[in-house]
């Protein structure tokens, strides 16, 4: 996701340096955008307005942001840390209070989108933050993004990303079930998703997924392991908040099972594996 991101931003005239956990990725993207690279978060961020992170979950953004070597350290007072990393609202709030404390800020931006998102400049990012830092952050996110909304203060940005989760497990489940019946029931289900993506039951994963699921296809970038990932903070939130969520603990426990069929790195529409 974060080599796209940074590619857009690159093409739309900022200057951009790179680091990665991988050397070679952030290398390979030196040369495809003429950037530079830096062997450190630390380096990366030395000097910069902006700093933008993507990477897989709370340890790992622990990791590239605090620490001798980390953004965090290198940042100049005023800058703005902007992650775009799906993670739980705690380590939010945790990295905000840290960036108060050495006069910088911090915006939880989480992405919705996917690969294919990232690729084309098109993503939905939620944040929450310093309503300031947002709105010197927003011009220059716009160009990966067709949504940056603030929506409240720290960790609301993780909160809404969960939300978003919480939708995409049951309308997965949902049109898994609907695909597994049809086709038990004898119907052309590439007819049958025409048909019904007309009409209420129309979503973005019918239009996206459903012929896809329907020819067994399941290479579509976010991956099952990564959900399980997602649904996790969702859950854990919801024992905090109190949240009744029977679908959603339903649905991870079903990812749980594609994973088991060898599913890890499967997309999330694969849920239908395990109906067939």
């Amino acid at each position: 996701m974060g080599a796209p991101m940074a590619g857009h931003l690159a093409l739309a005239g900022h200057e951009v340096t790179v680091y990665n956990r991988s050397a070679a990725k952030a290398q390979a993207w030196t040369v495809e955008f003429k950037g530079r690279g830096a062997a450190t978060p630390r380096e990366a961020a030395a000097g910069c307005d902006i700093v933008l992170c993507c990477v897989g979950n709370d340890d790992d953004l622990r990791s590239v942001v605090l620490g001798e070597h980390g953004a965090f350290a290198g940042m100049k007072p005023g800058a703005v840390f902007v992650d775009h990393t799906t993670a739980s609202a705690d380590v939010a709030r945790e990295l905000n209070t840290v960036a108060l404390s050495r006069g910088l800020r911090f915006i939880d931006a989480p992405v919705s989108g996917g690969q294919a998102g990232a690729q084309n400049g098109l993503l939905t990012v939620m944040c929450g933050g310093d309503a300031a830092a947002f709105e010197a952050v927003r011009p220059v996110a716009m160009a990966f993004s067709r949504a940056f909304t603030r929506m409240g203060d720290s960790g609301a940005g993780q909160l809404t990303k969960m939300v978003n989760q919480i939708c995409i497990a049951g309308l997965v489940q949902g049109l898994a079930e609907a695909i597994a019946f049809g086709e038990k029931a004898g119907l052309d289900m590439g007819q049958v998703l025409d048909v019904i993506g007309k009409g209420a039951a129309q979503s973005w994963q019918l239009d996206n997924r459903g012929k896809t699921m329907v020819e067994g296809k399941f290479d579509f970038g976010f991956a099952v392991d990564w959900m399980r990932k997602d649904l996790g903070l969702v859950l854990d939130e919801a024992k905090r908040n109190g949240a009744r969520l029977p679908v959603t603990a339903l649905v991870d426990q079903f990812y749980a099972d594609v994973q088991a069929l060898g599913g890890r790195r499967w997309d999330t529409s694969s849920l239908i594996k395990r109906l067939r």
